[in-house]
């Protein structure tokens, strides 16, 4: 399995998406039902900013897999939302961190 990195960029109209309950808890469900993405979140530029897009973790036998789970979640919207996807490796792989 390859570690990929995915780093979206929002627009400002997807700060209407996140402000949607219905589609955040959507969003939440989706993640949640999905392990391969092993961690994610918004992202700032500054704490008390707003959201500007997110990172994901995703492990996942190809690219394609990746595009696939962020085509299907229900906060992308092509038209608001990009991303950028690379391959990722973890330095000092045998220690866990605690976040």
């Amino acid at each position: 399995m390859t570690r990929w990195a995915v780093i979206f960029k929002d627009t400002d109209e997807m700060l209407a998406i996140r402000a949607d309950k219905t589609r955040r808890d959507a969003h939440v469900s989706y993640v949640k039902a999905h392990p391969e993405l092993l961690i994610g979140g918004g992202l700032k530029p500054d704490v008390d900013a707003d959201f500007t897009g997110a990172l994901w973790i995703v492990e996942a036998k190809s690219k394609s897999v990746v595009e696939a789970l962020i085509a299907s979640d229900p906060f992308y919207f092509p038209e608001y939302r990009s991303y950028e996807i690379f391959t990722w490796g973890k330095i000092l792989e045998d220690q866990s961190t605690t976040l």
